[in-house]
């Protein structure tokens, strides 16, 4: 046995198998992002609906650290109370849980079957979201072709002198088996990828139940170390909701280690073989910490508030432009990059205006309405900054490529002011109009219109990058999304102007503004993509014509 050529194979399985679950999350993100978010977003909802919706996009995400994202972004913006936001939380552990369970049955002939159906979606496909769930269904593939490779790689290991002694010793210390699992979790960023490795090991005759459940127990508390790092410099109700997870994982693992250690508890009773007691073992902790930990859910928000201060609000930063340094004006290099700062932190503040839009279309708040009135006037003053700061830039030559660039990002941060004004001028006038009127959207117009808006936020995001990036291939996803969103919008005008024919009453007393918030969204969405052609053009591309 080649010890270096086993190594090897192992790790191109795994890393096959890391790369197909997030091909199969990052599809269902771009396919149905929409969908799930409208799902999570619910903040008014019980704890066990809370704990179900996120079980259930857990197991379509196959990530419970994406749910975690998700729902922290959602308890920043207001969006999600804490208490659901935990509650949720569990439901997602649960979800990843179901989603081991699944992939863990293997029959031969479901491999080839998924590739060719997959294959086909995905290269015949007629639309976007049919190519996406192409993606998915090959993804799921390469997942069981990933397991199969492992478990064949590993089979040469069941021979070696060497692994008795290290099974034995980590058999023994089921403490540092635990910590290495919760590490190894973290730097993979995948507990449902680990627990199918090691079911796949164990399997394979090289992992016991007793070692096992040490290693399952410390991906647990691994993967809810995942969300508390990637949240620790966000808001302070997200970081309560990864923290409060935490704990709940942490403790619960904690005492579930020290009963297998002080008990012997035998895994017979979970399943015939070693591989699938390790895998129904992962599904009863995460169903056992959901029974104690959602009753504790409303205690725990409230440890965690303690635990976690929020950081006062300074209302002037919002409108002093602390990125422009003037001492950096005879250097146009640096300038131009201080001045892209500076139109990030613009872009931030347009997209705390844009994200709360629908839900003034549910109930006008005046208090959150004069919040973006203030918002729109640190647009206005942030743009009248950057032009200036990019006007008294020393350029070597006044027509040069750092000068063009400058002009660039003027006419960026003025596009910006624009999707400021789209908001206070037109979106957020709208929201008024219907809560004065009292009307309401047919239950298709308004899937339609979250749908619209959801896209032209997460194409702000996307421009951010572009902006910041300068990468081409993301300008080019822009313009796609760009001309996806136009498409998007005419089929929700032609569905509604068809809604008004059949003489749907909820449709015709919202036509008006139905109509208005697609062609606003649409203008939003419009001036968002014009950063990506500046982009091509350096490239010399021939999408980087703007007609």
């Amino acid at each position: 046995m080649n010890i270096y050529l086993v190594l090897i194979n192992i790790a191109g399985a795994v890393t096959l198998l890391l790369w197909a679950t997030r091909m199969v999350r990052t599809g269902m993100e771009r396919s149905q992002k929409a969908v799930l978010h409208r799902l999570l977003s619910q903040g008014k909802r019980g704890h066990t609906k809370s704990a179900a919706l996120g079980g259930f996009v857990a197991i379509l995400l196959q990530s419970s650290t994406a749910v975690a994202l998700i729902a922290a972004g959602f308890a920043a913006s207001g969006k999600l109370t804490l208490s659901a936001g935990l509650a949720t939380m569990l439901g997602a552990d649960l979800g990843s849980a179901i989603v081991v369970q699944l992939l863990s049955v293997n029959p031969a002939w479901l491999m080839p079957i998924l590739m060719i159906a997959g294959g086909l979606m995905f290269f015949r496909g007629q639309n976007r979201d049919i190519r996406q769930a192409g993606r998915i269904v090959i993804g799921i593939a390469l997942i069981l072709i990933s397991l199969r490779l492992i478990g064949e790689a590993t089979a040469p290991l069941r021979d070696a002198p060497v692994l008795p002694g290290i099974v034995a010793y980590l058999a023994g210390d089921p403490l540092t088996a635990f910590l290495l699992a919760a590490g190894f979790t973290w730097l993979i960023h995948s507990s449902v990828a680990f627990i199918l490795l090691v079911a796949t090991f164990a399997a394979q005759g090289l992992v016991p139940f007793e070692l096992g459940a040490a290693l399952v127990l410390g991906a647990n508390m691994g993967s809810s170390l995942i969300a508390l790092v990637l949240t620790r410099a966000g808001s302070a109700a997200s970081r309560r909701i990864t923290l409060g997870n935490f704990i709940f994982r942490a403790v619960l693992a904690g005492v579930a280690l020290g009963l297998l250690w002080l008990s012997h508890i035998p895994g017979t009773w979970l399943g015939p073989d070693a591989a699938r007691q390790i895998i129904n073992f992962h599904l009863l902790f995460n169903i056992t910490l959901l029974l104690i930990a959602l009753p504790l859910a409303g205690p725990m928000a409230r440890l965690t508030e303690r635990l976690v201060q929020g950081a006062p609000e300074h209302g002037h930063r919002l409108v002093s432009p602390i990125r422009l340094d003037d001492r950096l004006i005879g250097r146009p290099i640096l300038a131009l990059a201080s001045a892209k700062r500076e139109l990030l932190r613009m872009a931030e503040i347009v997209e705390r205006m844009l994200e709360p839009v629908m839900d003034l279309y549910e109930s006008a708040d005046p208090e959150k309405i004069r919040e973006i009135k203030q918002l729109e006037q640190a647009v206005n003053a942030a743009q009248s900054d950057i032009k200036l700061y990019l006007s008294r830039i020393r350029y070597p030559s006044s027509d040069g490529p750092d000068a063009l660039r400058g002009q660039e990002l003027a006419q960026f941060a003025i596009n910006l002011e624009y999707i400021g004004d789209a908001v206070v001028k037109t979106l957020v006038k709208l929201a008024e109009s219907r809560a004065e009127q009292k009307v309401k959207f047919s239950p298709a117009g308004w899937r339609e219109l979250n749908d619209l808006h959801h896209r032209v936020v997460e194409n702000l995001h996307l421009a951010l990058n572009v902006l910041m990036s300068e990468d081409r291939a993301s300008a080019e996803l822009l313009l796609e999304q760009k001309a996806s969103l136009g498409h998007a919008g005419r089929a929700s005008a032609a569905g509604h102007l068809a809604r008004l024919r059949e003489g749907a009453q909820q449709s015709i007393a919202t036509s008006n503004i139905h109509l208005e918030t697609i062609r606003a969204l649409k203008t939003i969405n419009s001036l968002l993509a014009s950063v990506a052609y500046p982009v091509l053009r350096q490239t010399e591309d021939p999408q980087a014509q703007e007609g």
